[in-house]
């Protein structure tokens, strides 16, 4: 698939996140993606890789730092108290741009489709953001950035994600 004129492009070897306007990057993001590295399989906590779109954006207008489990508001605002109380929850925060897989058998249907995988670009706490790859297959943004491409985005929107 060749690239179209605009579209996310997340480089996992560079923890960063381009968005091209017009055929030009516009904006450069840090990310985090997968501890475990890329891949497409089901229950790896790998970060996918190859063509996908926004399918869903979810939290407009919701405040900075606002909590999502199951893509639904929980009504808490994080806060390190909120992490101390809940140690083994994997943040979802401010804003969830839900990926869908473009390439059957590589990131679409069976075992390796990221929207059953739950592939998301969200918010996490920005503590986290160190440069690392450290989520659980997901891409991490700090959510002032979340915020801002989610302003910037619109659903159906490519996404690249190499390594």
């Amino acid at each position: 698939m060749n690239p179209p004129e605009s579209y996310l492009h997340i480089s996992i070897a560079n923890q960063q996140l381009s968005l091209i306007k017009n055929g030009k990057q516009e904006k450069l993001y840090p990310v985090s993606t997968a501890k475990n590295g890329a891949g497409e399989e089901m229950g790896s906590e790998c970060t996918p890789t190859g063509w996908h779109k926004i399918r869903v954006k979810i939290g407009d207008g919701q405040p900075i730092n606002s909590v999502f489990i199951g893509r639904r508001l929980t009504g808490e605002i994080y806060m390190p108290e909120l992490s101390i109380k809940y140690p083994q929850r994997d943040w979802v925060l401010s804003r969830i741009l839900w990926l869908g897989g473009l390439e059957p058998k590589k990131n679409r249907y069976g075992k390796v489709d990221s929207t059953w995988r739950y592939i998301y670009i969200h918010g996490c706490p920005d503590q986290l953001m160190q440069g690392r790859p450290e989520s659980h297959g997901c891409i991490r943004m700090n959510n002032a950035d979340v915020i801002e491409l989610f302003n910037r985005v619109d659903v159906g929107l490519r996404v690249l994600i190499d390594v």
